[in-house]
């Protein structure tokens, strides 16, 4: 049997890439049409144009907080706040709820999350019972995984969450092979079942989500018998990307065009870089558009060395609102971005807000090629026209900033 899932996993990258950006403008024009709240996004956009990585760049950002201000405003004629291009009936089989809440529409096509390439990659084969131990309550995590084990030919035991008892019997007894989750809920499980004595040997692949699964808790799993993948999906997008047997990031979804930009913007960054991850996806009923995720993340170098040949992430790295109140105010990256914007010399730039709480005091570090004379004291006067606030300007050399993806860092004492 394959190793991959389909053979687009093996595509050679230029193939892959000349086929995303001849399918991206048919979906911007598509989400245009489809879409109310794209209409009014993508305005006087000429979506024959973006053909290229360089003009989707070109494109605004939709973050979360806007979905869900769209969405709030519209309910209860449309809630999904004109981003879907579905309709209530034959054509939407569920409607899903998120912290927020943010509603999301699931469509009727075979694998709709396309969870299954993540499946696969982490081993799930025809003929597994998964026990699938996400929540099947109002958020769409349960499903996005069930539709995925059975497109591969898998069956599910539908055990949501909590009811450890229960879940140990049914898992002696079913004898399950595979267990997708959140990682936490996996330990649990296997130490009540070391405490109880139950049997549950047959547990031995594990794609888990929701959560991170660092190294260490993976070894855990490894030790007990059970081979832990992790995968990065969002409720709003499907599958994003997936870990492989290689261990080294997570390759990219092949239905999906992703960004990785400067927070508080929509400009990418260089490779290695981080910032937030920025999605494209191609779901013709759910046309997101340069969907900002508000995880932070960064591109690998280099091809996976299992042969897939699509992009790598380096896995989620933290959070991309970074927004801040200082003295009373409050402060978000895109004001951090427009004071850099003024300054064609700075390169990068991080506001760090230090003191105690009522006597902060904020300093914005910036990287330089070179620094004209005046240049902190204009960049100085630029803070204070856009946040309203006084701040320190300290000019560094390229490349002294952290790697973090982080453009405001409260380093103030709050005890």
């Amino acid at each position: 049997m394959s190793e991959f899932f389909d053979a687009l996993e093996t595509r050679e990258p230029a193939q892959r890439e000349a086929q995303l950006m001849a399918a991206l403008p048919r979906h911007v024009a598509h989400a245009q049409k489809a879409a109310p709240a794209y209409a009014q996004v993508l305005e006087g956009v000429d979506a024959g144009q973006v053909t290229s990585r360089a003009a989707l760049a070109k494109l605004p950002v939709v973050r979360k907080h806007e979905l869900h201000e769209r969405q709030r405003a519209s309910v209860p004629s449309d809630p999904f706040g004109g981003f879907s291009a579905l309709v209530r009936g034959p054509g939407m089989g569920r409607v899903f709820s998120s912290p927020g809440p943010i509603y999301e529409p699931e469509g009727q096509s075979r694998d709709y999350w396309r969870s299954a390439r993540s499946l696969y990659a982490a081993g799930f084969r025809p003929g597994d019972l998964v026990h699938n131990a996400f929540s099947y309550h109002m958020t769409p995590g349960a499903f996005i995984m069930e539709a995925g084990a059975h497109a591969i030919g898998c069956t599910v035991f539908p055990a949501g969450v909590g009811q450890t008892e229960q879940q140990l019997q049914a898992m002696a007894e079913l004898r399950p092979t595979a267990y997708t989750g959140t990682p936490s809920f996996l330990r649990i499980l296997l130490e009540k079942a070391e405490e109880a004595g139950a049997e549950v040997r047959s547990l031995r692949k594990a794609l888990t989500g929701g959560e991170a699964l660092p190294p260490s808790l993976r070894d855990w799993f490894s030790a007990r018998g059970v081979d832990a993948y992790q995968s990065y999906a969002t409720a709003d997008l499907g599958l994003i990307a997936y870990e492989t047997s290689a261990r080294q990031g997570l390759v990219i979804d092949e239905g999906v065009i992703v960004e990785i930009v400067r927070p508080g913007t929509g400009d990418p960054v260089a490779e290695g870089e981080v910032g937030e991850v920025v999605v494209t996806t191609l779901n013709a009923d759910y046309p997101l558009v340069r969907f900002g995720t508000g995880d932070l993340s960064a591109l690998l170098p280099g091809a996976c060395p299992t042969g897939r040949t699509n992009q790598r992430i380096k896995g989620w790295m933290g959070r991309a609102d970074q927004t801040t109140k200082i003295r009373g105010m409050f402060v978000h990256p895109g004001q951090v971005a427009e004071v850099t914007r003024r300054f064609p010399e700075v390169l990068k730039a991080r506001l760090v807000v230090t003191g105690e709480m009522a006597n902060d005091h904020m300093t914005l570090k910036v990287e330089a090629a070179s620094a004209p004379q005046g240049l902190a004291d204009r960049i100085g006067e630029a803070i204070r026209d856009v946040t309203k606030l006084r701040g320190e300007v300290e000019v560094l050399a390229p490349g002294s900033l952290p790697n973090d993806g982080k453009v405001i860092e409260d380093a103030r004492s709050y005890k």
